[in-house]
C-alpha cells in the first residue's frame, strides 16, 4: 500500500512524496537534476526491509512547479522536510547520480539524522574536469553504435523549441546510453520515462553550475573526511561515468565500503537487481 503525502517546505513549495513497505526508514533522492522519482522498483525491490520515503524534487515531477531556488541548500532543506512530515528522527539515505551528490550533501549538513548514506552511481567529490570528459566522449561512442539514433539526438538537441513529444523522445535516446545491455536498453529507458512529466531545465542548469563552483573543493574534502556516517558506494561497473570518479570519495570518508556490480550501467538496480538488492540490505 502507497501512502502518498504533501509535503510543505519551510518557504510554502508542495513536494510530492509517498511511503510504501515496511522497516526502518529509508529515503530514496532521485537524479537530474531537473527530474522526478523513478524508484518505484527500488521501493518494491526493498518493501520487506525498509519503509521507503519517495519524493519529487521541487519544480519536478509531481511537486509544485515553482521559481527555485535551486541550490543544494534550499534542495537540502527539501529534504530535511519530507524527513519532518513522515515523523522520523533518523533515516538511512538512498542517493542516486544527482541524488547521490543531494544525499552527501545532507549528511554533511545533518548527519545526526542519517543512520546510514548509499551513494549510487555518483561521481565523487573531484571537479567535474576530472571525468566529464571521459563520460562525453563515452556517450557520444555508445549512442553512435546507432548512427541514426545519434543524429536525431542531435537534431533534437540544436532545435531551438521542442514540443513535449520531441522533448521525451530526446530524453529517451538519450537515457538509451545508460544500459549495458543494448538489446533492452530503449525499453529500460522508455520505462524511466513514463509517465513522463517533462525535464526542469531551469533547475537542470543551475545546479549543475553550482556543482562546478563548489565541488573539488579542499573545503568539500576536508567535510567528508569528518563525516561520521557509514557510507555504502554502489557502482555499476559497466556505467559510462569513469568510476575512478568516485575513488576522490571513497579516499576521504572515514567509514567506507564500495560494491561494484560488473555487469550492471548507471541504473544498477535494474540490470542486476538482487545484486543491488543485497548491497543494499546489507546496510539495512
Amino acid at each position: 500500500m502507497i501512502d502518498e503525502r504533501t509535503v510543505t517546505a519551510d518557504d510554502g513549495v508542495h513536494l510530492w512524496a509517498a511511503r510504501s513497505g515496511r522497516g526502518d526508514p529509508l529515503i530514496l533522492c532521485h537524479g537530474g537534476p531537473g527530474l522526478w522519482d523513478m524508484f518505484e522498483d527500488v521501493a518494491e525491490l526493498l518493501a520487506d526491509r525498509s519503509t521507503v520515503v519517495r519524493w519529487d524534487q521541487r519544480g519536478c515531477g509531481r511537486s509544485q512547479r515553482c521559481a527555485g531556488p535551486w541550490t543544494s541548500a534550499r534542495f537540502v532543506a527539501d529534504l530535511d522536510a519530507v524527513r519532518g512530515r513522515f515523523g522520523l528522527d533518523r533515516m538511512a539515505l538512498l542517493g542516486h547520480s544527482w541524488g547521490a551528490q543531494l544525499a552527501l550533501s545532507y549528511a554533511l549538513a545533518r548527519p545526526e539524522r542519517v543512520s546510514a548514506l548509499i551513494y549510487v552511481s555518483g561521481t565523487g567529490i573531484d571537479s567535474d574536469d576530472t571525468w566529464h570528459p571521459a563520460y562525453r566522449e563515452n556517450f557520444l561512442a555508445r549512442l553512435g553504435e546507432r548512427p541514426e539514433r545519434l543524429n536525431r539526438w542531435r537534431e533534437l538537441t540544436d532545435r531551438a523549441e521542442r514540443t513535449g513529444e520531441e522533448d521525451r523522445e530526446r530524453a529517451v535516446l538519450q537515457w538509451s546510453i545508460e544500459f549495458e545491455d543494448r538489446e533492452r536498453a530503449p525499453e529500460h529507458a522508455g520505462r524511466m520515462a513514463d509517465p513522463w512529466f517533462g525535464v526542469n531545465d531551469e533547475c537542470n542548469r543551475a545546479l549543475n553550475e553550482e556543482r562546478k563552483r563548489i565541488w573539488g573543493t579542499p573545503e568539500l574534502n576536508a567535510a567528508c573526511r569528518t563525516l561520521d556516517v557509514p557510507v555504502l558506494i554502489v557502482d555499476g561497473g559497466r556505467d559510462i561515468r569513469p568510476r575512478s570518479a568516485v575513488d576522490s570519495l571513497e579516499r576521504a570518508l572515514p567509514m567506507v565500503r564500495r560494491v561494484v556490480l560488473s555487469a550492471a550501467g548507471h541504473m544498477p538496480w535494474t540490470e542486476d537487481p538482487q545484486g543491488f538488492r543485497r548491497a543494499v540490505a546489507g546496510v539495512l
